[in-house]
């Protein structure tokens, strides 16, 4: 795939001290399979969708050690121009730009309500080779209990085009580069709990989002939402046995109207 443009998903991994528990939990899962650990970048592996690059697991660094959880990239054309961008809107770098060889150039960050995200400038590696295809990334969410602060940073730091859906009960953002609709931002409720805080939650695309389900709380995932049946597919949310959020998605088991849209 060619390089995404500026503030698209354009990749994901997360950091497991069982990093061979993560492998065999999401190789039944989602299907994936796993390529060398390279031990020059940390013991970084890939994961393979039908032979394509959907994602990475890797051990944490000393000191780093807690809680897994997935960190979604958003693609910049200059790392260290979005680290200066992140810094101005309210935003904390947590990683200064850092190259990884010839792969890019790579930043983490924490946007003011709390969420942390990666910052990807492609060298060799461009991110996903697939998208929406079974064991792919599909979607990803901003869960915030802040919504106008992380709502004011993202628009700041990326060129987005911000719509929201036009319903009272809920309130919840689309970020749009272009034509389209990259990535969504929803305000967490009073059904979380209070001591989880704002994260990004990853889709992964899936064939059979009840099996898929079933499969992980087989192999010690947790189920906390569905699966329930949407316009946009059929999803759950999990956790996984170490701790990581994330969700399945089923985009070809959809279910009611699309909701009304308006631009913010």
């Amino acid at each position: 795939m060619a390089v995404q443009p500026e503030g698209t998903p354009c990749w994901a991994d997360a950091m497991f001290s069982d990093v061979e528990g993560a492998k065999r939990f999401y190789g039944e899962v989602l299907g994936w399979t796993f390529g060398e650990s390279s031990s020059e970048y940390g013991n970084y592996t890939q994961a393979y969708a039908d032979g394509r690059a959907v994602a990475a697991v890797v051990p944490p660094m000393p000191g780093q050690e807690g809680r897994s959880q997935w960190c979604l990239y958003l693609a910049s054309p200059d790392a260290a121009a979005t680290a200066r961008k992140i810094r101005d809107s309210g935003g904390e770098v947590l990683l200064e730009p850092m190259r990884v060889g010839d792969f890019g150039t790579m930043c983490l960050a924490r946007e003011p309500s709390g969420a942390v995200f990666g910052v990807w400038q492609a060298g060799t590696h461009e991110g996903f080779e697939a998208t929406a295809t079974p064991g792919a990334y599909c979607w990803a969410e901003v869960f915030t209990r802040e919504p106008e602060q992380a709502d004011a940073f993202l628009a700041s730091v990326f060129p987005y085009r911000m719509k929201e859906i036009e319903d009272e009960a809920v309130d919840f953002r689309m970020f749009d580069i272009g034509e389209d609709t990259v990535l969504g931002r929803m305000r967490m409720t009073d059904d979380f709990p209070p001591e989880v805080p704002s994260y990004i939650n990853v889709y992964f695309t899936v064939d059979d989002c009840d099996a898929a389900v079933a499969r992980a709380v087989e192999l010690g995932g947790i189920l906390r939402f569905g699966p329930m049946s949407s316009p946009f597919g059929r999803f759950a949310a999990l956790s996984d046995p170490q701790g990581a959020d994330f969700s399945v998605i089923d985009i070809t088991t959809t279910e009611g109207e699309m909701p009304g849209i308006r631009d913010v």
